[in-house]
């Protein structure tokens, strides 16, 4: 299993972090993708992967709700920090993703210009140094394709907590993009079960959202990678497959994906 979606700086995990991480690598979860959302946890990410080492991997970006009038300082900062960390000679970074980037219109839309310029841009770097982009997408779905399809083919990227419509799921893949599949799909009213089956597996990559998101029969609670298990579940019974092919199909489309 591997998590491609957990925010494992977040304070409520650091007091007993050895502790947690361990559980996780008992269950079977073999990497776990922690995103940047702004200039401030950038430090607090990259401290927390650095304890822990070809397990715990960074990506970088400003999430589109932390998106106010201080943008572009916020992303001056960030490519900083993102070219600071390309290894020039051997063509490698010490970040594996751009994001959690996007746009979102939930709560707010004072920004919405602001939004969709600050995810071109950071597109444009996912492209420049050819790493996958982590994308959340919400109430905003026609302005966001439209957007993704000015860098396609060239981006490749992952939709992050899919739980869309199967029509706006084949147009994602169709654009060599993954769909993040995490706690949503065993919750009880979920229409995802619906149509997914129809999504090939090689187009999928599975994910948590900790803290947030957890599955049934944790909902509620705090989330954690190893509960991975219960997408699996649930996959395998939407697909028909055994679960120990949904987790290899899975591991190694993140593997793939963020080319460990």
């Amino acid at each position: 299993m591997i998590d491609t979606h957990a925010h494992i700086d977040d304070p409520q995990y650091q007091d007993h972090l050895d502790d947690f991480i361990r559980l996780q690598q008992q269950a079977g979860v073999e990497a776990i993708i922690v995103p940047g959302v702004d200039e401030t946890n950038i430090d607090a990410v990259w401290q927390t992967c650095q304890q822990y080492p070809n397990y715990l991997y960074p990506a970088i970006g400003l999430h589109p709700e932390n998106i106010r009038e201080d943008w572009q300082t916020q992303l001056a900062t960030i490519h900083s920090k993102l070219s600071a960390a390309f290894n020039f000679q051997l063509s490698t970074f010490n970040y594996y993703a751009i994001g959690e980037i996007g746009l979102d219109y939930h709560f707010d839309t004072t920004y919405k210009a602001e939004q969709q310029a600050a995810l071109r841009k950071q597109l444009h770097w996912a492209v420049q140094y050819d790493l996958p982009a982590i994308l959340h997408v919400r109430d905003a779905t026609e302005d966001a394709l439209a957007v993704l399809k000015e860098f396609t083919p060239s981006l490749r990227g992952v939709m992050h907590c899919w739980s869309g419509s199967e029509e706006v799921a084949r147009e994602i893949v169709n654009m060599g993009l993954y769909l993040g599949i995490g706690g949503i799909i065993t919750f009880k009213n979920c229409k995802l079960r619906e149509h997914l089956g129809s999504i090939p597996l090689e187009r999928l990559v599975l994910e948590t959202d900790a803290p947030y998101m957890a599955p049934v029969p944790h909902r509620g609670e705090r989330n954690e990678s190893r509960w991975i298990a219960y997408v699996i579940d649930e996959l395998s019974r939407i697909y028909g497959v055994a679960p120990a092919e949904i987790d290899r199909v899975t591991t190694q489309n993140a593997k793939t994906l963020f080319r460990f």
